[in-house]
């Protein structure tokens, strides 16, 4: 109860509680909204809490299993936050811009980021010296442009398993294609916005710079521990075998040794088909 009631002030001094004007709502969202307050809707910060519950328990879930999760946020006051918290856990992003089929279309977007890495390794290792200068110009020109854009899905390999989204009536391509292609949805879903479309939905105001970072860092620590314990179970799991194998190669050495053991103990035979051992009784 201390956690909720601290987490719950936390919350408030962000001023995740404030919704939009009256006039901006989405109807949806009315079992969210705790009151109006000159002409603006009062977020529930208690249904905020149980959707923040919610969607940390599942995302840490992803993680544990080992499945990538990508974190959109393209307007101005999410970028940085989004940004780093994505970069903490290891997990792409999109800052810049929703390049469309960027999930419909991913082996198309996979050829891009293949594309900018192959230039990159090229300016590094000196292959380009004998070109000109312009065209060496342009060519940086070039990465830098896709790197804007693709540098937070560069080490993406498959499609996410999850997208964690801020606010998204502005990212409403992103949820289509996720929705789509069947990919679990998260979200920062404000009082203009319809709380059904998304699996996750977490009430909160998406606009303001501190909402952002306390939810989006209270998800990440979920994904955090996730990975941990993922870890930590590798690690368990690696162990057991190496004791399993050191087993195994004791009770082989004991079956060697007792097979020896056999075979010295066993009595030699003579040529003549008498035992070495044995001396014929005398008469």
């Amino acid at each position: 109860m201390e956690e909720n009631k601290s987490l719950h002030q936390q919350l408030l001094e962000a001023g995740v509680h404030f919704g939009h004007l009256k006039k901006k709502w989405n109807p949806k969202m009315l079992p969210y909204i705790f009151a109006e307050k000159n002409g603006i809707h009062i977020i529930d910060l208690n249904k905020t809490i149980e959707g923040l519950d919610e969607a940390a328990a599942a995302l840490k879930s992803i993680a544990k299993s080992g499945k990538k999760i990508m974190f959109v946020a393209t307007k101005k006051q999410a970028k940085e936050i989004v940004a780093e918290a994505a970069a903490k856990v290891n997990m792409p992003f999109v800052t810049e811009r929703w390049l469309g089929g960027m999930l419909t279309n991913f082996q198309t977007i996979r050829k891009s980021v293949k594309k900018m890495q192959s230039i990159e390794k090229m300016l590094g290792d000196g292959t380009l010296d004998s070109v000109t200068k312009k065209e060496r110009l342009t060519l940086s020109r070039s990465k830098e442009k896709m790197e804007k854009v693709l540098g937070g899905i560069a080490n993406m390999s498959r499609t996410p398993a999850a997208l964690f989204i801020v606010d998204i009536s502005h990212e409403h391509i992103a949820l289509a294609e996720a929705k789509r292609l069947g990919i679990a949805t998260f979200a920062m879903v404000d009082t203009n916005s319809d709380p059904t479309k998304v699996d996750f939905s977490i009430p909160a105001n998406d606009d303001a710079t501190k909402s952002i970072a306390i939810i989006t860092n209270y998800l990440t620590a979920a994904i955090m521990e996730g990975l941990q314990e993922r870890s930590e179970v590798k690690e368990e799991e690696s162990s057991e075998e190496g004791g399993e194998r050191m087993r195994g190669m004791d009770m082989n050495d004991e079956d060697d040794n007792k097979d020896k053991g056999d075979r010295s103990g066993r009595p030699r035979r003579q040529p003549g088909g008498r035992s070495r051992t044995s001396s014929p009784a005398k008469r």
